[in-house]
């Protein structure tokens, strides 16, 4: 169970990339040793709109905790867009880029459907240059969501009625060798995103990208401050930031 964000204090900015209210984004300033280094965070929710960034405000506390400058990146979450979805994550990552308090280099991670995104993202021009990307518990696999049928169908979902063309052009699996490092880490007592989609992804994107296997670890451990997931994404975030 994912802490309760009334229970975590609130960000220190919340700042604006559009005009539609899911397009703005949470700054969390460091505390303790600073890093240097801007962490952004893409949630989950299976890309629907019930979910919004609340549900990563502990995750982003803690990462602030640990001496980043986080970014929590909302955006439009419209059954059918992904259009309006994908033109966000660029927009708001370029916000973020161009903040005054927010230092590069910068990491992107992102929960499940969050995982699929970054991992999406960080081949758009907006992320040239990043540090690396972590996906955690990712849905990287677009057609192997869709054809497990994960969340209820929520891959077909969001995409609505886009042909196969915009189908390949949205997985990461499909675009290559990725252009900064990316860490995979998922749960083998994973209950909405097998492993499997983690594995997909890693055999299509080449070598030397790493998946994190852990044993017993369900998908909401990843994010929840104070378990052995999140201990691991904070592992691959830390290992990330300590490159030059």
């Amino acid at each position: 169970m994912v802490s309760d964000a009334t229970s975590v204090p609130p960000p220190t900015h919340v700042r604006r990339y559009g005009d539609d209210p899911s397009q703005l984004y949470d700054v969390r300033l460091p505390t303790g040793a600073v890093r240097g280094v801007t962490v952004v965070v893409i949630h989950g929710g299976f890309w629907r709109p019930a979910v919004d960034r609340t549900h990563a405000a502990a995750q982003a506390q803690a990462f602030a905790d640990n001496g980043f400058h986080v970014a929590v990146l909302e955006y439009r979450r419209v059954p059918g867009d992904w259009a309006g979805m994908s033109a966000d994550v660029r927009t708001g990552l370029g916000a973020i880029r161009s903040d005054a308090d927010l230092p590069e280099p910068v990491i992107l991670i992102g929960h499940s459907a969050g995982g699929h995104l970054v991992t999406w993202l960080q081949h758009q021009p907006e992320a040239r240059g990043i540090r690396g990307t972590v996906s955690l518990a990712g849905a990287v696999d677009l057609h192997l969501v869709r054809d497990l049928g994960l969340g209820a169908g929520a891959a077909p979902a969001m995409m609505g009625d886009a042909d196969e063309h915009v189908w390949r052009a949205a997985d990461p699996a499909l675009l290559g060798p990725p252009p900064a490092p990316v860490l995979l880490v998922h749960g083998t007592a994973d209950e909405s995103v097998p492993v499997e989609v983690s594995e997909s992804y890693q055999a299509a994107a080449g070598d030397g990208v790493p998946l994190e296997v852990l044993s017993g670890v369900t998908h909401m451990e990843l994010v929840e401050p104070g378990t052995r997931g999140f201990e691991a994404a904070l592992r691959a975030v830390n290992s990330l930031a300590d490159q030059a």
